[in-house]
C-alpha cells in the first residue's frame, strides 16, 4: 500500500432502528426469517453459537472490520456500543489467532451489548460462556491477537457471505444468525407473519398424519416416469 492507514477509524452518525421495530423480531426463528427473505440472509453455516443454550437475541448491528490477528476494531466497537447493540466484527475469516475472548465478553456484557458475532475465532470458551453473552464465531483458537490496528468501526462489512450495514437488524438462535436489512425490515415482518401461518398449517397436517408436503406432491405428480 502507498500509505499506512490510521490505526483506528470510527464512523459516527448512523441511526439505529426504532426499538419497537426491533422488538418485533425478538424470538423470531432464523429459518422463518430466511424464508421471509426468499431463502437468504443467514450467515455462513460455520458461524455458530459457542453456547447453543444462550443463542437467542435481536438487535441493531454495530459493525467493525478487524484486520487479521488484530483486535483494535473490537475494542473500538465496544467504545461506541450502546445497550442492545449487536457487535458484528468481520475478520476476513482469519483462523491463526482469536479475535475475541472472555475479557472482552465480560466487558460487553457489562455495557449491555446484546451479542457478539464474528467470522473469526474466539478463545477462552469457558469464560465466555460464564460471562453470559451470546457469542457466534467459527470456532476456538487459543492463539492471541495484537492490538496495533488498523481497524474500522461502523462501516459496512461483509462476513459469512452477507453484506451488513450499521443499523441492520441482527437475529440469532441456536441455528445461526440472520441479517435483516434495515430498509427492508417492515416488508420482512409482513412476510414473516405469512411464513409463520403457513408453518403452523403444515405442522398441524403432520400431526394429523400427513406424509408429504403439498408443494412437493405437486412436483411429484408432474414428474416424468420412466418404467425400467
Amino acid at each position: 500500500m502507498l500509505d499506512n492507514p490510521p490505526l483506528l477509524t470510527i464512523h459516527r452518525g448512523f441511526r439505529r432502528p426504532d426499538k419497537a421495530l426491533i422488538e418485533q423480531f425478538r424470538g423470531a426463528q432464523t429459518s422463518h426469517l430466511a424464508d421471509a427473505m426468499d431463502g437468504r440472509g443467514a450467515l455462513d453455516y460455520r458461524i455458530k453459537p459457542l453456547d447453543p443454550s444462550n443463542a437467542v437475541f435481536a438487535g441493531p448491528a454495530l459493525t467493525a472490520f478487524a484486520y487479521p490477528a488484530d483486535v483494535a476494531a473490537v475494542f473500538g466497537a465496544l467504545s461506541e456500543a450502546q445497550p442492545g447493540d449487536v457487535i458484528i466484527v468481520a475478520n476476513d475469516g482469519f483462523t491463526r489467532t482469536a479475535v475475541f475472548g472472555d475479557i472482552a465478553a465480560g466487558m460487553m456484557k457489562n455495557k449491555g451489548v446484546a451479542a457478539f458475532v464474528t467470522d473469526g475465532l474466539a478463545r477462552d470458551k469457558a469464560g465466555i460462556i460464564a460471562a453470559g453473552l451470546p457469542v457466534f464465531c467459527q470456532g476456538i483458537q487459543p492463539n492471541s491477537p495484537a492490538m496495533n490496528g488498523p481497524g474500522v468501526v461502523r462501516a459496512a462489512v461483509t462476513l459469512g457471505d452477507v453484506h451488513v450495514r450499521p443499523g441492520d437488524i441482527v437475529v440469532g438462535d441456536a441455528d445461526g444468525v440472520v441479517i435483516v436489512p434495515a430498509d427492508q425490515a417492515q416488508r420482512v415482518l409482513d412476510r414473516l407473519a405469512q411464513v409463520r401461518a403457513a408453518e403452523a398449517r403444515t405442522i398441524k397436517l403432520v400431526e394429523q398424519g400427513a406424509t408429504m408436503a403439498a408443494g412437493a406432491q405437486r412436483v411429484i405428480d408432474q414428474a416424468t416416469i420412466i418404467e425400467e
